[in-house]
């Protein structure tokens, strides 16, 4: 399990409770525990906000649940779902040192409005920031078998920003993009509520990973035609505004480094169902110049070149620009107010920030390592060109790759002494150069957080050196 150092360093760079982080991290490693377990892996489907946040966009609300359809009706048994996630949780305690006491798994089945059995669940679990004493943080599962998939599942990378990631990395069994996209508008308009609005505006300002409209249009009929429901369009959701702008900050605010004005996502709404409907296509933005020699950098993982202390800024930044919001930008012994766009690495090898200044509209470039800090304000701005500091759209994992970062094991037999990490490919070691620890690597990424040393005490997180590569 990593230290309390890590989440509260994260939390305090991206403003959020380090609670949120915290769920963030745990939810991370149920996901590797149910994508390993020999029969859940093959079953379950990953949906909603949460699969948008691991699986596809890593600038995107932190959310608390893990939703699933399940394509075996059977495991809807009280019996059986005890059973697997009981086994699910001792894994993961096993594998990472969380307290997740099966004993403290609670289920509640329930009939959907479609007469069908779900089931709605708490995991319970004590991490590197939960009180010792008092009450068990949880996290929500809701389960249902009789959704409709109208696309094939996608295998993904979940996104697990966090020290102890397995090095093969963490995989889900996730709703493709466009059934991702098309649930996300089906649950605007049947329940209207603030996170399905934050979701589809966020989709869709993703240009490089939209869909084809007519697909999205394709995919929504069919789910709106099981739900038995119209397809939503623009004016059923006139009534429900007020309501919209009213929960707005209740819903969303403890998920977000910083609330964005609704004003900016409701503003946007006529042109997205103008872009569903085929009545008009999405405006192309072009890209910023790009000077001879130099190259984009669209990575959900930062670089290992650029200096851990500029890497906060940056995740603040990214997270600025999916959002629509201007960045106050502290550099040179100045501040001033930008349009974040571009992250470029330079023929040279340095890293610019390539934005708009808003006191001028002149285009500016900043070098990443003399930044001195980044804040979000709330002033949108409608861009100019087109935002490449996203990543640039959903990770799928290749199908040459074995199905599992990780191997499942009874917990008897990991308790037995075999570990559950199954690593492939090669591995890159790099040294601390404070207190000489090695750290392995499945990527030639040195970037090293906070660790203890050989002695047990804290060592701050420092810049790797590489030491060898093996097989």
């Amino acid at each position: 399990m990593i230290d309390r150092n890590e989440i509260l360093e994260l939390a305090g760079a991206l403003k959020l409770l380090p609670s949120i982080v915290e769920k963030d991290y745990v939810l991370g490693w149920l996901l590797a525990g149910i994508d390993v377990h020999p029969v859940l892996g093959q079953s379950w489907v990953f949906k909603g906000g949460t699969c948008l946040k691991k699986c596809y966009f890593e600038t995107y609300r932190f959310s608390e649940d893990l939703d699933f359809t399940l394509q075996d009706a059977g495991h809807l048994e009280e019996e059986f779902l005890i059973n697997a996630l009981g086994q699910v949780v001792e894994w993961v305690a096993t594998e990472s040192g969380l307290t997740l006491p099966a004993a403290e798994i609670r289920l509640d089945f329930y009939e959907n409005p479609r007469g069908r059995r779900s089931c709605q669940g708490r995991i319970a679990y004590r991490g590197p920031v939960s009180p010792p004493g008092g009450g068990w943080p949880k996290i929500k599962l809701d389960l249902t078998a009789d959704e409709r998939l109208v696309l094939a599942p996608a295998r993904n990378d979940v996104f697990h920003p966090y020290s102890d990631r397995p090095v093969a990395g963490i995989r889900s069994q996730c709703y493709a993009y466009e059934e991702a996209f098309a649930e996300k508008v089906r649950a605007l308009g049947e329940r209207t509520r603030p996170r399905d609005l934050y979701d589809v505006v966020n989709l869709y300002r993703h240009g490089d990973s939209r869909p084809a409209a007519s697909v999205l249009r394709d995919v929504l009929r069919q789910k709106c035609e099981y739900k038995a429901i119209k397809v939503p369009r623009l004016a059923d959701l006139e009534p429900h505004m007020a309501d919209l702008k009213a929960m707005w900050e209740n819903m969303l605010a403890h998920q977000l480094p910083i609330l964005p004005p609704i004003e900016g996502f409701l503003d946007e709404l006529p042109e997205i169902f103008s872009w569903i409907e085929g009545e008009a296509e999405f405006p192309q933005r072009l890209p910023m110049a790009l000077a001879v020699g130099d190259s984009t950098i669209r990575d959900r993982v930062l670089p290992l070149a650029i200096p851990l202390r500029a890497r906060a800024p940056l995740e603040i930044i990214r997270f600025a620009a999916a959002n629509r919001l201007c960045i106050d930008l502290a550099y040179g012994g100045g501040v001033r107010r930008i349009e974040p766009y571009s992250l470029r690495r330079t023929s040279e090898g340095n890293y610019l920030l390539h934005a708009v200044r808003r006191s001028d509209a002149e285009n500016r470039s900043y070098r990443i390592d003399r930044i001195e800090s980044a804040v979000v304000t709330n002033e949108r701005f409608q861009p100019r060109h087109l935002i490449e500091l996203t990543s640039s759209g959903p990770q799928p994992v290749p199908q040459v790759a074995t199905r599992n970062a990780v191997t499942w094991q009874s917990p008897q037999s990991a308790r037995a002494g075999s570990k559950g990490h199954r690593r492939s490919g090669p591995i890159y070691i790099f040294r601390c150069p404070v207190c000489q620890k090695t750290f392995e690597r499945a990527s030639y990424d040195g970037g090293l957080n906070p660790h203890k040393n050989r002695q047990g005490y804290g060592c701050a997180g420092r810049t790797g050196q590489f030491v060898k590569q093996r097989s």
